[in-house]
């Protein structure tokens, strides 16, 4: 390396460097909230309400930095005024409560004029910050529970209660660890904070780009390549990023041109991005954040909900992948050229992959060990910094790089934890207001007196609850949401409480993409530059038996792990089948020339698919291999 690339490569970081006095604070704080999240994975936690205070009083300032009120306005000097005042009330909330934590954990303290002051001004910090950082709908939406829990005595029917004074509601909500600092904040300030950190270091350290490498190499070179491409890389970052919008946002920006560079029609090329982005939420082992939120609500270890979620995320991209495939190979959607293709050798460098094996060795050794789940991502961590650093060293890198590198990776994993750390503050507050009024079991009565007690009438209004009430959401806001009101509803039937809490997962996340409030689609019809309505709609095509495959829990539970290994094994070969018809069936795929009654065969092979025992299953299998056969024979690849 020259003086002059030196002089460039310096000249280019003193560009990065943070210039205003707000974006040194963002740099210095999300720093801070990185180490602190490093420091209490490895040390463990600080004392329950003084941990949750502390990362509350963090997020509310690095928030209201991150999203300024005003920002190039002509009033932001009375944005920053404002600013100043949320951030200094948290803190001072959050101060108070440190100071006083053993007399409210231990003396069960009666609310005073003080402690309303302090309670609702943070509550409406942090609601405010939520609208920010998210959506109107979801801090609405909490307020509103807010009030209903006040005005419960004037509502009149099944769902009013006898309602609940401001001093009642105070005691609840500011002093214990049921609202503002409750068990929502626990997660997200330790075993959630943890992850976004340990993702943020892997992305950092190469892993981003050896991911979209191999997923070029996986898929690149097939019908549809660069389609698939996107389905695999967006699938590997976003069980990593743990946010819908984030994924698009990150690898939408390489696969969409590419797959318009390639003649595919934008609307589409947008709707595998969104498709494949929201996947990622459900597949192990981070899950978009919202496994561990599972955990702390169902009541079970975390690795049990990461190897319960395999197969079903396993057919959520089977029928993705089958999908996109078929639709390429209808439309001549051509492959990616051999040139353009990452070299293997390349890819699997020792230097790039090991960051990431150093990563997942620590994970492992930590499950091994069986130590908590945050001291576990502690570990993949420092193996991840440890292998960065000997790769980069090894490699002609400096220290300062090293540094360089691991401090940006802090900070961005500092980042990360804000929003989602914001918005389960506030889910933490309704889930509290849903257990003071017992909204809950009024719901449960009434969906009961609804659909009786049919599973499946139940499922479908559940579904759909858990679709609209997630519009405009990120998927663990949705999650929470929806399970705290709703899940009680299937579990009162005898079905197993995580296969409860995961079905409504899997619909709370399939919200971003559904219309007309579809965040995901809206982002990645942006970057495609496509109408939205067309990228809707070939979202849904593609992402058609996602919609389906959670119902197939109810019929199948083996496909989450209960039952012995014949059951799961039939779960999996109903499952597939099912998935695979259903993607024909959404790709428009023709059987042996029947035309628009093709539709019909597939469905039908669905519906045997779903029928009890060996023979219906082995009998579908039979029919899927028959009616994809013509199709098989005729293929021929062709490229672009």
């Amino acid at each position: 390396m020259t003086s002059q690339d030196i002089n460039t490569a310096e000249a280019t970081a003193a560009e990065k460097l943070p210039q205003t006095l707000r974006e040194r604070g963002i740099a210095a704080l999300s720093l801070f909230v990185g180490l602190f999240v490093f420091y209490t994975s490895f040390f463990g936690a600080f004392e329950t309400l003084v941990q949750r205070a502390i990362f509350v009083a963090l997020i509310a300032c690095m928030g209201v930095m991150l999203f300024p009120l005003g920002r190039s306005r002509r009033w932001r000097g009375l944005g920053i005024l404002i600013d100043l005042g949320m951030a200094a009330w948290v803190c001072v909330s959050a101060g108070y409560v440190i100071a006083n934590f053993t007399e409210i954990m231990t003396g069960l303290p009666f609310a005073e004029p003080l402690d309303a002051w302090l309670g609702f001004g943070t509550l409406l910090v942090i609601l405010e910050l939520a609208r920010r950082s998210a959506s109107l709908v979801f801090p609405v939406i909490v307020g509103a529970m807010v009030a209903y829990a006040y005005f419960g005595a004037a509502i009149p029917g099944s769902f009013g209660h006898r309602g609940f004074d401001v001093y009642y509601i105070t005691e609840v909500m500011f002093l214990s660890d049921r609202g503002l600092w409750g068990m929502l904040v626990s997660i997200a300030s330790t075993t959630l904070a943890a992850f976004i950190l340990f993702g943020a270091l892997l992305l950092h350290t190469g892993a981003g780009q050896t991911f979209f490498d191999l997923s070029a190499r996986a898929g690149g070179a097939s019908p549809g390549g660069a389609a698939k491409i996107a389905t695999i890389a967006s699938g590997l970052f976003g069980s990593i990023s743990g946010s819908s919008v984030a994924n698009i946002a990150t690898t939408g920006n390489f696969t969409i041109p590419l797959m318009k560079r390639l003649k595919y029609p934008a609307p589409f090329a947008a709707a595998v991005e969104a498709v494949a982005s929201t996947g990622g939420q459900l597949a192990p082992p981070i899950m978009g954040t919202a496994a561990f939120v599972m955990a702390e609500l169902v009541g079970v270890n975390y690795w049990t909900i990461a190897a319960v979620a395999f197969i079903p995320a396993f057919l959520f991209y089977l029928g993705v992948f089958t999908t996109v495939h078929l639709i390429a190979k209808r439309q001549g959607l051509g492959r990616v050229a051999q040139d353009d293709l990452p070299d293997w050798r390349a890819a699997l460098n020792w230097r790039r992959m090991a960051p990431i094996l150093a990563g997942v060795g620590g994970l492992a050794w930590g499950i091994w060990n069986g130590n908590s789940i945050e001291l576990t991502a502690c570990f993949g961590m420092i193996g991840i910094i440890v292998a960065y650093a000997i790769a980069t060293l090894t490699g002609g890198g400096t220290p300062r790089e090293v540094a360089a590198t691991l401090i940006r990776a802090l900070q961005d994993g500092g980042k990360g934890v804000v929003i989602v750390g914001i918005l389960l503050v506030a889910a933490q507050v309704f889930v509290a207001m849903v257990n003071l009024t017992g909204v809950g079991v009024a719901v449960t009565s009434q969906i009961l007196n609804l659909a009786g007690d049919n599973i499946w009438i139940i499922a479908v209004i559940m579904a759909g609850v858990c679709l609209i009430a997630g519009m405009g959401l990120p998927t663990s806001a949705a999650y929470v949401l929806v399970a705290a009101v709703f899940a009680p509803v299937l579990i009162q039937q005898g079905l197993d409480p995580l296969m409860v809490h995961i079905f409504v997962l899997y619909y709370a996340a399939l919200s971003v993409i559904t219309p007309p409030v579809c965040v995901a689609v809206f982002v990645a019809a942006t970057i495609a530059d496509a109408p939205w309505l067309r990228v809707a709609r070939d979202t849904l095509r593609l992402g058609g038996t996602a919609y389906a495959l959670p119902m197939l829990f109810l019929a199948y539970p083996g496909l989450l792990l209960n039952g012995g290994p014949e059951a799961i094994a039939h779960a999996i070969l109903s499952g597939a089948v099912f998935v695979l018809a259903f993607a024909a069936l959404f790709a428009g795929q023709p059987v042996w020339r029947l035309g628009i009654a093709s539709s019909g065969v597939w469905i039908g092979i669905a519906v045997l698919a779903l029928l009890p025992g060996w023979l219906p299953s082995l009998a579908a299998l039979a029919l899927l291999v028959a009616a994809f056969m013509p199709g098989i024979a005729k293929a021929r690849p062709r490229a672009v």
